[in-house]
């Protein structure tokens, strides 16, 4: 009796507002990223079965550990995979065997293990300040609210429309308590996406996706090519912003654990042929986002996307298929209306204290796409606003000791 009282009570303070923002992520995060994959196993000429397994060991050992992490620390955690790292991967198969991929994998999980336990994680976060941190954020984040206008662009009418009615449900505060405004703009897109492109769904063809055991060989061009540079982009990139947009929205993520749960889901990845899992910093964005409903109740928004992620997963081959059917600029849209406050409160977190110069290099280099020895912007954001605050902007480091 009691447990039937205890699942109504939760099912009735249920954000609407977190679970539309859950399927949102879930939308990004099963289109623009998946293309990445799929252009790498393209690169890497790999086979249906095995391309068929990297996909589903993503989506679903990715949703099944979003699901546990968020409910275990009642946060919205985006578990998911290397978006860069995924790039990475598609240019290391043009010389590489899969298999000795593979191992690179498997050898990537073990040191992020390793750094879990030497504690080193939470050492590089109290090393480089808060609003260097918060500048590379930024630098990532802002293209999503760039794209708002170029969608514009593409698709007018149906964009335009998608646009205007956010900002009417915006405006119109009563309204919105009622009708959140990305729900609103979501229902309005996908009614006029139906006019502009119907979609026969009886002409396509469902099955199950199931993952394929891969067997990794190990080379040492193949590890020293791949194993730092992935490392980087789960604990440096990915990680890194997603432990901030959680401390910037007023969590306090495990940050040892999620080395931890990143480093367990990408080992099992990499039996199935997929590549490192991490923390998703646009995806945590949106479902982090105060609209998602009060900050204990926000980790519900995450369990849907999971939950999604792994229906996804298990039918990969099926749900492609219709999601193609989406233009992209109306996910980037979509993105970005989700992820705007998210990205105002980023940068006033980067430039209204103290390291500013140090967080307007990280803001500029993360921003310009700069790439050297194979690793990505937003690394080199962090080294080198770092440094540059380090000789501009010495008082504040001194400042920050004494506190």
């Amino acid at each position: 009796m009691n447990s039937n009282l205890s699942i109504k009570s939760n099912l009735s303070t249920w954000p609407l507002q977190g679970s539309v923002n859950g399927f949102v992520a879930w939308l990004f995060g099963v289109t623009g990223p998946l293309l990445i994959v799929l252009n790498a196993a393209e690169v890497g000429e790999l086979s249906s079965p095995v391309i068929t397994s990297w996909v589903f060991s993503i989506y679903v050992i990715g949703g099944l550990t979003t699901i546990f992490l968020s409910v275990r620390y009642k946060q919205p955690i985006a578990m998911a995979f290397s978006i860069p790292g995924a790039v990475l991967v598609g240019s290391t198969l043009l010389n590489h065997s899969f298999s000795d991929v593979v191992g690179a994998y498997l050898i990537t999980s073990l040191i992020l293990f390793v750094i879990a336990a030497t504690k080193s994680t939470e050492k590089f976060f109290r090393m480089i300040p808060a609003p260097i941190m918060m500048g590379m954020v930024s630098g990532v984040l802002l293209p999503f609210g760039m794209n708002i206008f170029l969608s514009l662009l593409d698709l007018p009418l149906i964009n335009g429309g998608v646009f205007f009615t956010f900002l009417l449900l915006t405006l119109l505060t009563r309204v919105s308590r009622i009708v959140p405004p990305i729900l609103g703009a979501l229902v309005v897109g996908f009614v006029l996406l139906s006019f502009h492109q119907p979609m026969r769904i009886n002409t396509l063809s469902f099955h199950i996706s199931a993952p394929q055991l891969i067997i990794p060989t190990f080379n040492l061009h193949t590890i020293g090519e791949l194993v730092i540079p992935l490392l980087v982009t789960v604990i440096v990139i990915q990680n890194a912003q997603g432990i901030m947009i959680l401390r910037n929205t007023g969590y306090s993520p495990p940050t040892e654990a999620l080395t931890v749960w990143s480093g367990a889901a990408s080992f099992v990845n990499s039996f199935f042929g997929a590549h490192s899992a991490c923390i998703a910093g646009p995806m945590t964005g949106i479902i982090a986002d105060k609209s998602s409903g009060k900050i204990s109740e926000r980790y519900k928004g995450a369990i849907v996307m999971g939950m999604l992620w792994v229906l996804f997963g298990l039918s990969a081959g099926y749900v492609t298929q219709i999601v193609q059917f989406i233009p992209i600029s109306f996910i980037e849209l979509l993105a970005g209306l989700a992820l705007l406050f998210v990205l105002k409160n980023c940068i006033v977190s980067s430039f209204s204290s103290n390291f500013q110069m140090g967080a307007l290099f990280s803001f500029i280099i993360t921003l310009s796409g700069f790439s050297l020895l194979n690793i990505g912007a937003p690394f080199w954001g962090l080294v080198f606003g770092t440094l540059i605050s380090y000789i501009f902007e010495s008082k504040d480091f001194k400042r920050r000791k004494t506190e």
